[in-house]
């Protein structure tokens, strides 16, 4: 098999396959192919491997593509301008992604879910509870929001971060949240009463523009329903500071738990 990513800003991985090799991805990923390539659509390990991906944020089908007789070509394209980041996993080795970020894979690695077993962290994390978790061997390729930043974090080290920037790191790398502190910082900072806090060891993979804080920004500019969605954006906000009395309660502190479902 062999790449390429092509792009800035709107990104798309291009796979060449040898006869025989095959690569799967989430529904309504693959963006062009060439005609050795077959396609099967499936669940992918049966129905409950199907509903539990779609916990995570995909889909319950995922679809192969395999290279027939002569060398395949086929490229997959994100839904939202980002980076694809790109890694070959070892045997046993995984990766914690934030919901949809995986994009396609070779078929040797599995797409599962992890749990974070906190209750602070999933519930004022950004991401929930359920996380998709990639374990190799093989090539993964992951779609993060905006541009890319990579960052290994020593032993001890921690980082600091709006909870929807962080977009992949290692299972090594703690994830747990902290309360912003003073008064005003939490009142007129903008920040939310909430940060993540990664702890390494380990690495970690921060994308400049979640999704979330797109729809944000632009939701007042939207001709309709303007005064029902920034609403609903300042009610979600108030529910999350009153949860976050809660969460502050709640968390344990220490490094974020999970377990694969």
């Amino acid at each position: 098999m062999r790449y390429e990513v092509h792009g800035t800003t709107m990104q798309t991985v291009a796979i060449d396959l040898a006869p025989g090799e095959t690569v799967y991805s989430q529904t309504n990923s693959m963006a062009w192919m060439n005609d050795a390539i077959e396609m099967n659509t499936h669940t992918g390990g049966g129905l409950w491997a199907g509903i539990k991906r779609s916990l995570g944020g995909g889909g319950l089908f995922i679809t192969e593509f395999a290279a027939h007789g002569r060398e395949g070509h086929i490229a997959f394209a994100p839904r939202f301008p980002g980076a694809i980041v790109v890694r070959r996993l070892a045997p046993g080795e995984s990766l914690i992604c934030e919901k949809r970020a995986f994009l396609c894979a070779e078929t040797s690695v599995t797409l599962d879910i992890f749990l974070r077993r906190q209750l602070g962290a999933g519930f004022f994390g950004g991401e929930g509870f359920i996380l998709q978790k990639v374990t190799g061997p093989g090539y993964v390729f992951l779609d993060l929001s905006g541009e890319v930043v990579e960052r290994v974090l020593a032993p001890g080290e921690k980082l600091l971060v709006h909870a929807g920037h962080v977009g992949v790191h290692e299972p090594t790398v703690g994830f747990d949240i902290q309360m912003v502190r003073g008064f005003r910082n939490v009142l007129f900072g903008g920040e939310g009463l909430f940060l993540a806090t990664l702890t390494g060891p380990g690495r970690v993979w921060l994308q400049s523009m979640p999704i979330v804080n797109l729809a944000e920004a632009i939701a007042p500019y939207l001709p309709l329903g303007e005064k029902t969605t920034s609403g609903s954006i300042g009610t979600a906000a108030a529910i999350g500071g009153l949860g976050g009395i809660l969460g502050s309660i709640l968390s344990s502190g220490g490094k974020d738990g999970g377990t694969e479902a």
